[in-house]
């Protein structure tokens, strides 16, 4: 299969961190520097009804599936693209009903195998790499991610054997090795997920906790675009990871998903920690001892709601929330980034149980910290400024939502791009105001 490549970008050996790609010419803020077409991807069960299982566009009016009524699509013509993955998943719908439960990864693999049993050529999804070649990290995987990986297979052997002729075991565990390294989360606007997908391409952009891109998706294709000027010949760095947590905090997660460790210049300086990890002004100093006990209750106690969010209702987990940051703001600042982190899950279960109030109350809270830790393009700032607006036209406070919109819309521009669906609509959201 000939490699046909990407105009501008080229792909070279990044020392100490084997493939990468580099600019050929210098960018702008802003400035596309390649987009790629999903190879497979699949639409979470929860968007259903909201969201084109083809094309991810985001319509009302939506028409369904004549015969297991589950899927959605723009049109007839949006249909017959989707047959040929739908089949995998109609018959057997309508079979199980509501037996039916393949986690989305499962139901990601499904798609990329019966893509890949009638493959000829090349992608377009694979300018520069071929699906088989991506990162697969079989030999770092602990007991724990290997257990898991038989589970999905046992999945995809229980809910798709009558549709799908499976590769032998080995070849399973490796592309699902491959996907859960290089799969990506498609997101919304307001960072909702959307999805699961395979971008092969993308999977070559290495990670850095200095991106000088961004990823972001319209429709089934991403996008990369520069959030920094980058000068010919520079690599280009994305990030894998949320960069609002401290050094340690990030480097134990791109180790325990991606199996390295980042040396990027925030990981060698540690030039935000202080920042992100700022403690209380007391009268008695807290002592270092109280700091790391602190920071152990608060790594748990994230994971505590984490876990919890299956089980519990919202009012429970709310309660979780303040519990752990009454307890946490003995010692943290209302600023540290476990406090901001407990307070954003409660702003997000206030929007849940419709406590506008509420929600605004701790986005408040959140937002103004969010635009110090985080890189001035982020999706993760842009997101709130458009929440937090959203909330204030809902409570009448017309003028402070438009302002917030409109912050959210500056930062939107360079991410989505000028022309992007989100950015139009929101221009016509605020012209509405």
């Amino acid at each position: 299969m000939e490699c046909e490549g990407i105009a501008g970008i080229e792909q070279f050996s990044s020392p100490g961190k084997g493939r990468g790609l580099r600019v050929s010419r210098a960018y702008e803020v802003g400035e596309l520097l390649f987009s790629c077409p999903a190879y497979s991807y699949v639409l979470s069960v929860s968007e259903r009804g909201f969201i084109c299982e083809q094309c991810f566009a985001r319509k009302k009016g939506l028409a369904k599936c004549g015969k297991c009524k589950k899927a959605f699509y723009c049109n007839v013509n949006c249909q017959k693209k989707n047959w040929p993955m739908h089949k995998l998943e109609c018959h057997a719908m309508c079979v199980y009903g509501e037996n039916w439960c393949p986690s989305e990864t499962v139901r990601l693999m499904a798609r990329i195998i019966a893509r890949l049993r009638h493959q000829k050529e090349r992608s377009p999804s694979e300018r520069l790499l071929l699906l088989r070649d991506m990162e697969a990290h079989m030999e770092d995987m602990d007991n724990e991610k290997r257990e898991m990986n038989e589970a999905h297979i046992a999945g995809l052997h229980h809910f798709y054997s009558k549709h799908l002729d499976f590769p032998d075991h080995q070849a399973l565990l490796t592309l699902l090795s491959q996907v859960h390294c290089n799969g990506f989360t498609v997101e919304d606007e307001e960072l909702s997920s959307l999805g699961l997908a395979i971008f092969p391409d993308i999977a070559l952009l290495n990670h850095s906790c200095c991106p000088n891109v961004i990823v972001t998706y319209r429709g089934i294709n991403a996008e990369v675009r520069a959030v920094q000027k980058i000068g010919q010949g520079q690599e280009i760095y994305t990030s894998y990871i949320d960069l609002l947590y401290p050094t340690e905090d990030r480097i134990e997660k791109l180790l325990n998903i991606y199996y390295f460790s980042c040396d990027c210049k925030e990981c060698t300086t540690k030039s935000m920690d202080m920042e992100k990890m700022k403690v209380r002004k007391l009268s008695d100093e807290i002592s270092q001892k109280e700091i790391r006990d602190m920071v152990f209750y608060a790594r748990n106690a994230m994971e505590d709601f984490r876990r919890a969010k299956l089980e519990k209702s919202p009012a429970e987990l709310l309660e979780m929330c303040e519990l752990s940051i009454d307890k946490m703001s003995a010692v943290f600042d209302d600023t540290n980034i476990y406090i901001l982190h407990m307070m954003y899950q409660a702003m997000g279960i206030c929007l849940f149980m419709e406590n506008y109030d509420g929600a605004v109350r701790y986005g408040e809270k959140v937002l103004k910290p969010y635009t110090v830790l985080y890189p001035a393009y982020s999706l993760n700032i842009a997101s709130m400024y458009l929440k937090m607006g959203r909330l204030y036209m809902a409570l009448d406070r017309k003028s402070t939502g438009i302002s917030a919109l409109q912050k959210a819309l500056a930062i939107m521009e360079v991410v989505h791009g000028k022309d992007h669906t989100y950015v139009t609509e929101l221009k016509q959201e605020i012209r509405g105001k």
